[in-house]
């Protein structure tokens, strides 16, 4: 009995300092979730201005579908007014697969157009994930020194460990949460452009 508490103890010891040893990556993993969500954040600002201010305003993405077809040298002109990168070469590659009278382009424009948006919209799911999984790591990793330096009676170490694992928390709930809303938003703008592509 002895020695299998020594060895729980010892691999008590041992996860503790690799615990320990993640603290730090932790901590830039949280500050690189932050910066990857301020990213998308921007992204999706520039989506919406494009959308609705910029270029793209007023124009209906199945009539830019329809003119591309209908003149197809002016395709890139129209192209280019359609509400992002992707559906623009969606536009361009429907108004050539219409020009060309073959239905299997067709299908596949509206594959390679929903293979785009789903690779956008992975970008934000995995920090709906990963922004609350890093800051409960960032929390948990510094209680464990805290509550030692509680135990030394060292206050003002504890505190220093709260502050960490607190500011973790809240980086990892804001990521998660902005990256929740970025993607349940840009989801339902690229199903509506999706709709309008197979009404064209």
């Amino acid at each position: 009995m002895i020695e299998l508490a020594t060895i729980g103890d010892g691999l008590g010891d041992a996860l503790a300092e690799i615990a320990t040893a993640l603290r730090v990556p932790v901590l830039l993993a949280a500050v690189v979730v932050l910066i990857a969500c301020a990213f998308e954040l921007g992204r999706y600002g520039a989506e919406l201005w494009r959308r609705h201010g910029g270029r793209s305003r007023g124009v209906e993405l199945t009539d830019l579908v329809r003119r591309a077809a209908a003149d197809p040298t002016s395709a890139a002109l129209y192209a280019y007014q359609a509400p992002s990168g992707f559906a623009a070469a969606a536009v361009l590659a429907l108004a050539a697969a219409r020009g060309s009278g073959q239905p299997v382009e067709v299908e596949g424009a509206l594959a390679d157009y929903e293979l785009s948006v789903q690779r956008r919209l992975d970008r934000t799911r995995i920090l709906v994930r990963a922004g609350p999984a890093i800051g409960l790591m960032g929390t948990l990793i510094p209680l464990a020194p805290g509550l030692t330096a509680l135990g030394d009676g060292n206050v003002a170490m504890l505190a220093d460990d709260l502050r960490d694992a607190f500011a973790a928390t809240v980086i990892g709930l804001l990521v998660g949460t902005i990256a929740f809303a970025l993607t349940l938003s840009r989801t339902r703008m690229y199903t509506e452009d999706l709709t309008a592509l197979e009404r064209a």
